[in-house]
């Protein structure tokens, strides 16, 4: 006898949500679909996703500048500001890296091989790239930084000089934490059936990670690049208050220390603690709810 926790072999009913069985073998299904994308697409849709994620940073940062309310306040407007980014790559339809570490539970359950995960990783990982930097360049180059006494510029800077400063350990729990989340909004969003539904399914997962501090490898990519552009204009320096010293651990190596472990972080959290724990749960080899007993 299964227990309430235990979904039916029958499928939902039309417009209630996926049961968690059901998900699972979505979140399979469509891991499958993912690796055999061709590199065309494959990069094309990344590069969009790198880019909705930096405008969800772009927001994000906007949100909090001249912020004069208590430090949890401005935390959770973030991140609720930042969750358009995710919104954007579900409904519209892109490839992220930290969410195609779902994949995982295709590849587990024997259906790609392992350098098929790889090589989708690896594509997407570098569109994402484009995508965020590129995103950085053309809001740079907008120049909305300018107004309200460089507020905006400051507070991008400050965000980027902290990520910098982040012991290699912590960054690397720090992104564990991030995708766990992050690979939760994406498997909520796989329950969904509706464009209301993955919102509401994206909003709360989101607004926890960032608010909470969690590093996200992709966003950060934004951020180090618009981070990077801004502390080469010395207005935007001189409104922050920064010595030239002050400002050295703004660096592209600097960038690379952040990225490297929590890119890893990231990789162990969702494809670990989500994805590989959602692939024992629901899909090996005997957990079959037919096979299950009280």
């Amino acid at each position: 006898m299964r227990s309430e926790s235990q979904s039916s072999a029958l499928p939902s009913p039309r417009g209630d949500a996926y049961a968690p069985d059901e998900i699972a073998a979505r979140v399979r299904d469509i891991g499958v679909k993912k690796t055999h994308l061709d590199l065309p697409s494959m990069l094309a849709l990344a590069i969009l996703a790198g880019a909705f994620i930096a405008l969800g940073g772009c927001l994000s940062t906007l949100s909090v500048a001249g912020f004069d309310g208590s430090y949890g306040v401005s935390r959770l407007l973030a991140g609720v500001t930042f969750s358009l980014g995710l919104i954007l790559v579900v409904l519209a339809g892109a490839e992220l890296f930290t969410g195609n570490n779902l994949v995982v539970m295709a590849w587990a359950s024997g259906l790609v091989s392992t350098r098929a995960v790889l090589r989708s990783w690896g594509c997407v990982y570098v569109g994402n790239f484009i995508g965020a930097g590129a995103t950085a360049v053309l809001v740079f180059l907008s120049a909305p930084w300018v107004t309200h006494e460089f507020q905006v510029d400051v507070v991008a800077i400050r965000i980027a000089l902290a990520k910098s400063q982040i012991p290699a350990v912590q960054a690397f729990f720090l992104g564990i934490l991030a995708n766990a989340l992050v690979c939760l909004a994406i498997w909520l969003c796989f329950g969904a059936r509706t464009v209301t539904g993955k919102i509401l399914s994206v909003l709360f997962p989101i607004t926890a990670f960032v608010a909470l501090g969690f590093e996200h490898s992709i966003a950060n990519m934004y951020f180090f690049s618009i981070g990077l552009l801004l502390k080469a204009q010395p207005e935007v320096v001189a409104a922050g208050q920064w010595s030239a010293e002050s400002l050295q651990a703004l660096s592209v190596g600097g960038a690379l220390r952040n990225l490297i472990p929590v890119t890893l972080g990231n990789i162990v959290g969702g494809a670990g603690l989500v994805g590989g724990m959602y692939w024992f749960i629901y899909l090996r080899k005997g957990a079959r709810d037919e096979e299950r007993i009280e």
